[in-house]
């Protein structure tokens, strides 16, 4: 049981890293690139209760997290006024596209903290152990977040981005479909597994999330 509670705390904390620095990356753009409306509203910060979103931050971690599966979140919108940028399509895009970037950083601190570890004088201590598992989960929970968030479904990241490629009645079919997208996302992650066996999301992980992850340890494990 100890363990489990370990690993249960191991895994939130990481969690809540990548999503506080995730939401940081998007409002710290925008700020950049000319709108100061995320900064105002103190989105540019490192304290988690200025980002949850109780669904997407808190209740579905912790589902993930039980079901023993990749560990994906979203925290509340980041507010943009594109009327502040100077290029506002280029710029939605680079604001979007912060987020995940920021979680793939994230990872790769994680694998040079994992290598660290491993090849240093923690690795047989009891701390030792705890900061490698520490290292692995950061690793996976940050290309999680990166990779889920690029899924083209509201409120995800990757909503915005597939917007600036789409025109006419295809941006119209888009709009209409987006007033669906929690219970599209209910659907891909629970109940299509549940009745069918096929897991769209492990499918999406399987050619993004797991390839990079395994890179990153084999650099770290080297």
């Amino acid at each position: 049981m100890g363990l489990d509670i370990e690993s249960l705390l191991i895994s939130a904390l990481a969690v809540i890293i990548g999503i506080v620095i995730h939401e940081s990356a998007h409002a710290l753009a925008a700020y950049a690139l000319g709108d100061k409306t995320a900064r105002s509203r103190g989105r540019v910060s490192l304290n988690p209760l200025n980002h949850i979103d109780p669904f997407g931050t808190i209740l579905l971690p912790l589902l993930m997290i039980a079901a023993g599966g990749p560990v994906f979140a979203f925290a509340k919108p980041v507010p943009i006024y594109l009327g502040n940028l100077k290029h506002p399509k280029r710029d939605e895009l680079l604001i979007s596209l912060a987020g995940p970037a920021s979680n793939i950083v994230l990872a790769c601190l994680g694998a040079l903290l994992l290598s660290g570890v491993v090849n240093g004088s923690m690795w047989a201590t009891a701390a030792g152990s705890i900061v490698a598992e520490f290292a692995l989960t950061f690793i996976f929970v940050n290309l999680s977040l990166a990779f889920f968030n690029l899924i083209p479904l509201p409120p995800l990241d990757g909503s915005s981005i597939l917007v600036l490629f789409l025109k006419g009645e295809a941006l119209n079919t888009y709009y209409r479909i987006q007033q669906y997208a929690m219970p599209i996302l209910i659907v891909v992650l629970y109940l299509l597994p549940m009745l069918t066996g096929i897991d769209l999301i492990d499918i999406y992980f399987d050619f993004t999330v797991y390839p990079l992850g395994d890179a990153l340890l084999s650099f770290a494990l080297a």
